[in-house]
């Protein structure tokens, strides 16, 4: 093991960063290591937000680790300002350092307009949103995507009256296509849902519309995607494009840094582009080859991505890259449990979308893996498991 790193800032004290510091310790290195935190919390996961803790299960979903113990300098509300090689400017000064990561996320995109627009992104935004999905609220959730469908469920469930805006055709249309999204529509019973509706500003007591309608709301929730938090690195010496560029080692052009998490923009050996993945997956596994790289081992990080989401009462879960696709595929009716299914030119999977059908995902995921070729005409018999279809 290489150990001329003798003290590691670690900017983000999210789940990627939390991880990176348990990484860099399980893999021996004894040095200083430095956690900047911008909110005063400590470390939490984020899918349980729009889940458990909006719908009133949960009220934290902190990480279970212990941040004394491995002796890591945990600084809660400091943010970086700006970088430059060897030096971290931060709202509390200047703080040197021989390793760094990036851990610094996203943050979610908001809309022109005056009147208050709710976001889901940390804790205190659930806790916040959870307070007003009270019983005959009106609420508008601007964009039908993974977040604004549970931001939709939880209101529905509060028996508030909903009101979704979408700009595409469909729900989930930007995610995974029309297609697909067209399958969600009857989950929208009781909810009123503009599809092809693009908001023109949000403000006050409600949204308006393009082309000048607007619709009341008392609660306005804006879910239409967010961008990695970057801007801090603006004059920095660093290849940034969608995120911060790494190679497949998360390795950023800056020496001795690594990115990790939402804002790291990765080369895939495995779908030979560049991807960069907003989901819980990414910031949990990622973690250890960053801390390898920054260590001097030689790892790579390569992984079938994944996620889920819970909605309308379905669990959807999501592996591969879709766009690495050619063509899509059914397994099962949209009114029961369906699957779909993206392969490639050669019958390889690309991608798998499970609706209620956990094995689907969980042998479709070792299929990608392992890139084993397909029989179509099984595939789309739903009684016939994912793994029994393969040539």
């Amino acid at each position: 093991m290489v150990m001329n790193v003798n003290h590691v800032v670690v900017v983000g004290a999210g789940l990627a960063g939390v991880r990176t510091v348990e990484a860099l310790r399980g893999r021996g290195f004894t040095g200083r290591i430095t956690l900047l935190g911008e909110e005063r919390h400590r470390p939490y996961d984020r899918p349980p937000l729009s889940k458990a803790v909006l719908k009133g299960e949960a009220d934290t979903s902190f990480v279970d680790t212990d941040l004394h113990v491995m002796e890591v300098d945990f600084r809660p509300g400091v943010s970086a300002k700006s970088l430059r090689a060897g030096v971290v400017e931060t709202t509390e000064g200047e703080l040197r350092y021989d390793g760094l990561v990036i851990a610094t996320g996203a943050e979610p995109i908001r809309l022109p307009g005056d009147g208050h627009q709710h976001v889901l992104r940390t804790l205190d935004d659930a806790h916040e949103l959870r307070a007003v999905l009270v019983p005959g609220a009106r609420v508008v959730v601007i964009g039908a995507g993974w977040i604004g469908a549970e931001v939709a469920t939880a209101a529905r469930r509060a028996d508030c009256a909903v009101t979704v805006v979408e700009s595409a055709a469909t729900p989930l249309a930007t995610a995974v296509g029309t297609g697909i999204g067209a399958r969600t529509l009857p989950w929208y019973d009781g909810i009123d849902l503009r599809l092809g509706t693009m908001v023109e500003s949000v403000d006050e007591g409600g949204v308006r519309l393009v082309g000048g309608e607007f619709v009341e709301a008392h609660v306005v929730v804006t879910g239409i995607g967010v961008r990695p938090a970057i801007e801090w690195l603006a004059g920095a010496d660093i290849d940034l494009h969608n995120g911060v560029v790494t190679d497949e080692h998360l390795r950023a052009s800056l020496p001795g840094t690594v990115a990790v998490g939402d804002c790291a923009a990765w080369w895939s050996r495995r779908w030979r582009t560049r991807l960069r993945v907003e989901h819980w997956d990414t910031a949990l596994n990622a973690p250890e080859v960053a801390a390898a790289t920054l260590l001097g081992e030689e790892a790579v990080y390569d992984p079938v991505p994944y996620f889920w989401s819970e909605q309308f009462g379905h669990m959807l879960q999501y592996a591969g890259h879709h766009p690495a696709g050619e063509r899509l595929v059914y397994r099962g009716e949209p009114e029961g449990k369906w699957s779909a299914v993206w392969l490639t030119e050669g019958d390889t999977l690309a991608a798998v979308l499970a609706v209620d059908r956990p094995r689907d995902l969980v042998q479709g995921r070792r299929i990608i893996e392992a890139g084993h070729r397909l029989d179509v005409e099984r595939l789309v018999d739903p009684q016939v498991s994912l793994r029994d279809c393969v040539v």
